[in-house]
This record gives structure tokens, sequence and C-alpha cells, in this order.
């Protein structure tokens, strides 16, 4: 069977990967069952450059397809912004108590009539020959004053991400399966992606 390496050290995104790409015939790999304890520096300016980055520095470390992703929130009313600063937003890795908290006091000033936000993935799938491909998902939704109080490990920023359109906010334990995929902005990217995985892969699914 062909193996499939998710190109990522978070646990958040390895669980949403497996589970949006289970019904693919193909062995999901992670970083930790080939042996890599690389890291990639994520300088480049957009989501793209970044996920197309790590997806082929990690295809060409291993040898094997990889996926990659590269995504952020995005406040309209910050002109976008933390966008793709997003874990780096207080100017070094922050933590997730870090970025909630600084989300708090942020939330605070956005104005009433104004508190747009998005959840913005670009997912690319690179080859050890070097040819990469990549696509784009988001959602949409709106920052509240105040947080939910549940934090998901991985994703401190759904806490502050309300989904308006179902009353909820952007939590797997908040949401039905059906709806955690509907509104799931990397699950979007990876419905995009599959066929590029059947073809690239030479995957009959």
């Amino acid at each position: 069977m062909q193996k499939l390496l998710i190109a990522t050290k978070n646990e958040g995104k390895i669980k949403e990967l497996e589970d949006f790409l289970s019904d693919l015939p193909v062995e999901l790999v992670s970083l930790e069952d080939v042996g890599i304890i690389d890291d990639v520096e994520e300088d480049g300016k957009t989501y793209e450059e970044n996920s197309q980055k790590k997806a082929l520095f990690y295809a060409r470390k291993s040898g094997l397809p990889a996926i990659a992703d590269d995504g952020g929130l995005e406040i309209s009313a910050l002109g976008g912004k933390p966008g793709v600063h997003s874990r780096r937003w207080l100017g070094h890795e922050a933590t997730d108590e870090e970025l909630i908290n600084h989300l708090m006091v942020v939330a605070q000033t956005l104005p009433d009539n104004n508190r747009e936000a998005f959840f913005k993935a670009v997912v690319s799938l690179a080859l050890p020959d070097g040819r990469v491909f990549s696509v784009a998902g988001e959602i949409k939704g709106s920052i509240p004053k105040e947080p939910d109080i549940e934090i998901v490990k991985g994703y401190p920023f759904r806490s502050f991400f309300y989904l308006s359109e179902l009353g909820k906010f952007y939590h797997e334990s908040k949401l039905t399966p059906e709806e955690m995929k509907e509104h799931n902005h990397r699950y979007i990217s990876i419905q995009k992606l599959k066929p590029i995985l059947l073809k690239e892969l030479g995957i009959k699914n």
C-alpha cells in the first residue's frame, strides 16, 4: 500500500488529517514513524509558500509523498491579521495560553459592527521528485467578546471563533461530525486535494 507522510508535529493536525484521509487506500505515516525530527522554518509570506516549503522538505527527506499545510486566523477589522503570522503573532512561537490571553484583549477592542473573521488553510502535496500541488479552503465566522471556556489543544484561536450560522463555537466537541467537516477549513482543502492525490499516487479508489 502506498505510504503518505503527514508532515506536521501538531497533534491536532495529525488527528484531523488522519480522519479526513481515512477513506483513501493509503498508509498514513507521521514524522515520528519515519524517524524525522528536523524542523522547517516557516518564513514564507503566504500560506502557500509555507505549506509547499514544508511538504517539499519532508518529501525529499523521507523519499515519500508528503502533505503539509499552513493557515491562520484573519480578522477583518485588523486588516487580515494575524494571518500567516498567527502562531507568531506575539513576535515569537507563542503558547496556546499566550495566544488566548492576547486575543482576549484584542476581542474587547474590535468594533461591534465588524467582528468578522476567517480561518484559512492551504494544503500542499509534494512528491520526492520536486513536484508540488496546493489547494486552499476557508470558513467564515466572528470573534465574540468572550471566548468559549473549552480550549482545543494546538488550536487556541478556535476558542474565539464563533460560527454564527450554527450558533456554535468552532469546537469538535460542540459540532456534529457532519458540521465539523462542513465547517472546517482544512477538511475543505483536503476534499479538493483528494483527486490530485489519487491521480499523482496512482491510486484507484
